[in-house]
């Protein structure tokens, strides 16, 4: 029985994948290994992460990462960076509402480059 590989079709995620890797290498922070190979995963079992979750395990000064999905349900009144591959309209106005700010995995792999203080929620 031959075993089939799973192949990701999505370019914009393979490049993501790939670049998260690398800058996890580059800057020896294992976190973005970890988000890399979260992602590379069935997305059946990506992280669906609600704001009212953020709110209550996020610490002031950490930035949350999301290898999934942020969703809306909730509230939030904490400030906080979110990095997430995916984020719903009403997650997003909720978090830049309370002052906070949606990065992509990309950009979160940049602006913590270390991976300090990022908080894997998920």
């Amino acid at each position: 029985m031959a075993t089939r590989i799973e192949r990701k079709s999505n370019p914009v995620l393979v490049a993501t994948v790939a670049d998260l890797k690398n800058k996890g290498r580059e800057n020896g922070a294992p976190i973005w290994r970890d988000i890399a190979s979260r992602l590379e995963g069935p997305s059946r079992n990506w992280a669906q992460v609600n704001v009212s979750k953020l709110e209550a395990h996020v610490r002031d000064g950490e930035q949350a990462v999301v290898a999934g999905k942020i969703l809306g349900s909730g509230d939030i009144s904490k400030a906080m960076t979110v990095i997430a591959w995916n984020a719903s309209a009403s997650a997003k106005a909720k978090i830049v509402a309370a002052g906070g700010k949606v990065l992509t995995m990309s950009a979160g792999a940049i602006a913590f480059p270390k991976g300090e203080k990022c908080r894997i929620i998920g």
